[in-house]
């Protein structure tokens, strides 16, 4: 999200850190481990691109909700049903903060419930669906290395035989992080937790500088399967530049999903900036790269989709969502209408195929 932003939702959270203990290492309840019957097919990438179980190429789109501990309740079944009929969503993200000052899963273990729960309504509608470790404050993903490792261990084990789910294991590494020293080595530790019970999902590794620096990850990638890397932007801020490095990582064949960009600056304020948000997801499409929407909310800031007090159960007419939502709502359905067969969804062939077996 925008880091200007954060402070004010800190401020939020002071009544709920009172009566947190940060030092409780209580796990979330357990849930039965999700079954692994799903209507979506597996993921994988080839060649630098996410495709299906056949080889098609897949582009998936979507939202992201804002943070669990401060706009839960529109990360629901219902809500979440509407922008899959409404909307032609096929992926949503779960923002799970982490740092303890911004009442994150650190100091708020109960935050894993709200993201487990949100994972089972999308299994439920048959869509996809991203855990989001959503570190931002706590710029370097090594501050809390143990307790990732402990939490991914435990999702890995819930969702690692279901094709909806996929693994993003650090938001936006940013201040002096770089991605030899910091982020790869936590990477490659955490993907081998994870692929330990979740060997074919999907993970998306964030690079440095709030998830810009695409280029250099590409300079030295890990060698894991089905590993894809977070590139963010905001249309008020990354521009051209910004494409250039994606292209260059491209080139050398590095896996990009866009799991967060928003039609704001990067601070949350100004726009709605259409032009260069038109210009971003033409050159998105044109490189089939998926992309996620920051953000599922009714919050001041401008790149939040809903108007204040949008019901938070769905339903939704355009004088409820906000103009950077009515944007992004506008954009899926076009994109989703180009496509013969909505990403994510088996073809009729291999529907009938999986139903004979």
């Amino acid at each position: 999200m925008g880091r200007a932003m954060v402070a004010v939702y800190w401020l939020m959270s002071l009544v709920a850190l009172c009566t947190v203990c940060p030092v409780a290492e209580a796990r979330s309840a357990r849930r039965p481990i999700a079954s692994a019957s799903s209507g979506v097919p597996w993921l994988q990438v080839q060649d630098g691109k996410l495709v299906g179980e056949e080889g098609q190429a897949v582009v998936l789109r979507g939202v992201s909700t804002h943070g669990l501990q401060w706009f839960p309740q529109f990360a629901n079944g219902n809500a979440l049903k509407w922008l899959r009929d409404d909307w032609k969503i096929s992926v949503v993200r779960a923002a799970m903060y982490t740092a303890p000052e911004a009442n994150g899963y650190i100091a708020n273990r109960q935050l894993a419930n709200r993201v487990y729960s949100l994972v089972d309504a999308a299994i439920a509608l048959n869509i996809y669906v991203i855990i989001d470790w959503h570190i931002l404050s706590d710029g370097n993903p090594n501050q809390y290395r143990k307790e990732a490792l402990a939490f991914f261990q435990d999702a890995a084990q819930r969702y690692g035989n279901v094709p909806n789910v996929l693994f993003e294991i650090c938001n936006e590494p940013n201040g002096n992080v770089t991605w030899e020293r910091d982020i790869r080595p936590y990477a490659l530790e955490l993907t081998q937790v994870i692929r330990r019970h979740a060997p074919r999902n999907i993970i998306i590794v964030g690079t440095s500088t709030w998830s810009q620096d695409v280029d250099l990850a590409a300079e030295a990638p890990l060698t894991v399967s089905n590993i894809m890397y977070a590139l963010h932007f905001y249309a008020g801020t990354h521009t051209q530049w910004l494409r250039d490095k994606v292209d260059r990582a491209l080139a050398k064949g590095l896996a990009i999903f866009v799991s967060e960009w928003g039609v704001s600056q990067a601070s949350g304020t100004g726009g709605v900036y259409a032009d260069e948000a038109n210009r971003w997801l033409k050159f998105l499409a044109q490189r089939q790269i998926s992309w996620v929407n920051w953000n599922l909310s009714d919050g001041r800031e401008t790149s939040a989709v809903l108007a204040p007090g949008a019901n938070p159960q769905g339903g939704w007419a355009d004088w409820n969502l906000s103009q950077a939502g009515q944007y992004v709502k506008a954009a899926s359905r076009s994109t989703m209408r180009k496509t013969r067969n909505r990403p994510g969804q088996m073809s009729s062939a291999k529907r009938r195929k999986t139903s004979a077996q």
